[in-house]
């Protein structure tokens, strides 16, 4: 069994996906002993001016029982980090991730995200703001670069000016999005070159993957796990365990994280529309899991009597 407090284990933020909902069902239902699971929320942005008030709601929601939440903030410049930082604060968050990793075009075209890394004299500036926060706690979630695995090279001294937590490492260009070989020699230049501690973020499928990188980078400080935590929800507590599930539970618990948080959103929206619209995409990740034929019918369903239906026709035959 893993117990190593010096070693996070954290909930990577995903758009659409890994909102108040998916943290709240999924902290409740996979909980790891001693120092729990860092959960992000997807990231917060500037819409017409001001900070996105649907992303200030999820980012602060906190009912009983409320998991480690660290909201994640995209922005282009010292301006739009200052709004979104004083909202945060303003609504009680002592902790903020800067998003310099998103790898989608329209973001990194405006210069947000990755883009940023392209920006040295705007980064410098939002490091000063920083600096100027005492008490605020700020992380940074990266890319390599643009479209250059050297590019880090010419921001590094920046990134460790800043009052960070952590630095979390996706060792992949923006230009590669999520495909693509990870560049784990540039990885392995950057490693020593920075100054604040090192979380790993990229293609954690299995618990074993965990090991694998603690045995390679024994200086890490934890892993941050996006697409395996959603297609594999366990992969931390069986990595914890030191023991594998079995291919029936993990289905079996996969499908009651889905069944709860779809209970959460049929409370909380109206409407089938509305409902399917934010349940569906948990499919694309878990649904690797499943009969193929099975999922597609669930993402097909055009109504919640028929989506209901085909998940209970999928339960039925895991439990067969």
């Amino acid at each position: 069994m893993h117990t190593d407090s010096h070693f996070s284990i954290m909930s990577a933020p995903l758009q659409g996906l890994t909102e108040t909902e998916f943290r709240q069902t999924h902290s409740r239902l996979f909980p790891l002993a001693g120092q729990p699971m860092r959960y992000f929320t997807p990231f917060l942005r500037i819409e017409k001016g001001e900070p996105r008030r649907r992303d200030i709601r999820d980012a602060t929601a906190s009912p009983t029982g409320s998991p480690d939440v660290t909201p994640q903030i995209i922005c282009r410049d010292v301006s739009e980090f200052t709004l979104l930082t004083d909202a945060l604060t303003q609504n009680g968050h002592s902790r903020i991730n800067l998003n310099l990793g998103c790898p989608f075009p329209p973001q990194v075209r405006r210069g947000r995200g990755a883009g940023l890394l392209a920006a040295p004299d705007r980064l410098r500036e939002i490091a000063e703001a920083m600096l100027s926060r005492p008490d605020t706690i700020f992380s940074v979630k990266m890319r390599l670069g643009i479209d250059d695995p050297a590019q880090w090279t010419g921001i590094i001294d920046i990134i460790n000016s800043m009052p960070l937590e952590f630095v979390c490492i996706h060792p992949r260009t923006a230009a590669q999005l999520y495909r693509g070989e990870l560049l784990l020699d540039s990885f392995a230049e950057l490693l020593p070159a920075l100054a604040h501690p090192v979380i790993y973020n990229g293609d954690i499928l299995t618990p074993e993957a965990i090991d694998r990188l603690r045995t390679t980078y024994p200086d890490l400080a934890g892993v941050m796990i996006g697409r395996g935590l959603l297609s594999r929800p366990s992969i931390a507590a069986e990595w914890q365990e030191g023991t594998q599930w079995t291919e029936a539970k993990r289905r079996t618990m996969t499908l009651r994280l889905h069944d709860e948080i779809l209970a959460l959103y049929s409370g909380r929206l109206s409407g089938d529309t509305q409902i399917l619209s934010k349940i569906k995409p948990f499919w694309e990740y878990p649904g690797n899991g499943f009969d193929r034929k099975a999922v597609k019918k669930i993402i097909k369903a055009g109504s919640l009597t028929n989506y209901l239906s085909a998940v209970a026709a999928l339960s039925a035959s895991i439990s067969a």
